[in-house]
């Protein structure tokens, strides 16, 4: 069939189908194959087929071209095609009432419904009229391109559509497009200030809704270089400036991109720290703004007090660096004079005094290294050279100890041999003969001492200083107990030899 060609079913000339039919007659709205059947069998055959560029009904044809009077034909005809033989005004006004909404809701292939086209075009009276006969899912219908009519209109800069969509239901505003962008970011990124200053008068929130991959309104806006849009942007909230995408961006890091140095000043003048806030990469604005040969924009940056014209990437490289990677230009050699004169350098010139830092320090822990060495093997030749002096004194030790031991077993036996062979003799009753001298008394006394010291001195060298596993304590006791055995014996053989 035709593009634009309407067939319309007429009555035929028997008579009128009685109440006991069983097939009711249908209206066929458009060569979708969408209809609405009534089965009262009171309404007559109409039949409504299309076929547009891509299958528009003549409500788009009419939409897309802002033909008013047409629409406005197209919906009222539905009266005058529409033929009941009900004599209820009530039920006829309804059934219209749902077979325009019908007609306002259809789409064509690209999803499409007359309302969208009009505002895409930009038709607001068309939109006006189409409005009084929409419902909600008219208005929130999102074509493949995942646009619905407020958000095309606001993307195409339509500020009258946009304003008359809001004031029809405000909520419209935070309706979601591609990679989840409001009406409020495409129209940001587009450059359209009224349309911006109107959905931000009727929800300010909008604010904080970003994108998929983290930008906002003022990501964008500041991205293309729409002053006006930022200026309006961070008047409503300042703290925008300091926001960032998944990729740890600024509003800054974007308007350094582009060319426009005024986008830049506003944003320092909303916040000027944010002139060293990095991204995950370690690049700040200084760094992007070098990258992109932005020769003014760097100017600017390096007059701010906040900026360190010598700031290191992720990837170790301060903005001289970049400079001096960038293709020879005139660009570029302005950027590398405008570094120089605000003391740029290169990141191996700023790392060299802590390379040398780093060199000494690791000088030092291998000095340490080498010194706790050698006082280990120091430590080790002492501790041999102790075991050795150990060794030789036990060895003395022992031998003093032998040397004791023998004498103090020779005085205990020439004291047990002296009680029995007693010095003058004795009688044949074997009493001795000077037992009541005095003299034999002093030498009986004394002997039997020299006798038991001696053999206490034997007794010691067995049980103490013999043994090993308590030599440290045998030492502390063998030396006063040599010394007292040893002044006993000398004493003994004193006394012996005086009383011989």
């Amino acid at each position: 069939m035709d593009e634009g060609v309407v067939t319309l079913a007429e009555p035929s000339p028997s008579p009128s189908p009685s109440p006991s039919s069983s097939t009711a007659p249908a209206l066929v709205l458009s060569n979708s194959g969408k209809r609405i059947d009534f089965t009262s069998g009171k309404k007559k055959k109409y039949v409504k087929q299309v076929t547009g560029r891509h299958n528009d009904t003549e409500l788009h044809l009419a939409a897309q071209k802002g033909d008013l009077m047409a629409v406005k034909q197209i919906l009222d005809d539905i009266n005058s095609q529409m033929l009941s033989t009900t004599g209820e005004e009530d039920d006829f006004d309804m059934e219209v009432a749902e077979i325009r909404a019908s007609v306002v809701n259809e789409v064509n292939e690209l999803g499409e419904t007359a309302l969208y086209s009009a505002a895409d075009k930009g038709h607001i009276d068309v939109v006006k009229e189409l409005l009084k006969y929409s419902n909600k899912e008219t208005l929130t219908k999102k074509t493949r391109s995942m646009f619905d009519p407020l958000h095309i209109a606001a993307s195409q800069g339509h500020h009258g559509i946009v304003q008359v969509l809001l004031d029809h239901d405000p909520t419209l505003s935070k309706t979601i497009g591609p990679s989840n962008a409001t009406p409020l970011i495409t129209a940001a990124s587009r450059g359209h200030e009224a349309v911006v200053n109107e959905l931000l008068s009727k929800d300010c929130s909008l604010l904080e809704i970003s994108r998929s991959n983290g930008k906002n309104a003022l990501h964008l806006a500041a991205r293309q270089g729409h002053v006006a849009i930022v200026k309006a942007l961070l008047e409503k909230d300042s703290q925008l400036a300091r926001r960032t995408d998944k990729k740890g961006q600024t509003a800054l890091h974007m308007a350094v991109k582009g060319v426009n140095r005024e986008v830049v000043k506003l944003l320092l003048d909303a916040d000027a720290a944010i002139v060293m806030l990095p991204d995950k990469f370690g690049n700040t604005a200084l760094h992007v703004a070098t990258r992109k040969k932005r020769a003014e924009i760097v100017n600017e940056l390096l007059r701010l007090p906040d900026t360190n014209v010598n700031a290191l990437t992720r990837d170790h490289k301060t903005a001289l660096d970049i400079a001096e990677n960038l293709p020879l230009s005139e660009e570029s050699s302005e950027i590398k004079e405008c570094l120089c004169r605000y003391g740029a350098v290169r990141a191996n010139e700023l790392n060299q005094p802590r390379d040398e830092l780093r060199n000494t320090v690791t000088q030092i822990k291998k000095d340490v290294h080498i010194q706790l060495e050698q006082t280990k093997r120091t430590n080790k030749n002492v501790h041999g050279i102790a075991k050795e002096l150990r060794k030789l004194h036990r060895e003395g030790i022992n031998n003093a100890t032998n040397s004791v031991t023998v004498v103090a077993v020779l005085f205990a036996t020439v004291a047990f041999a002296a009680i029995f062979t007693v010095p003058g003799g004795d009688n044949n009753d074997g009493m001795a003969v000077v037992v009541s001298s005095a003299s034999f008394k002093i030498f009986f006394i004394f002997n039997a001492i020299a006798l038991f010291t001696s053999l206490a001195v034997v007794v010691v060298q067995i049980t103490l200083v013999r043994g090993e596993n308590r030599r440290e304590e045998s030492l502390r006791v063998e030396v006063p107990i040599y010394r007292e055995a040893t002044t006993s014996l000398f004493s003994q053989i004193g006394e012996v030899q005086l009383l011989w």
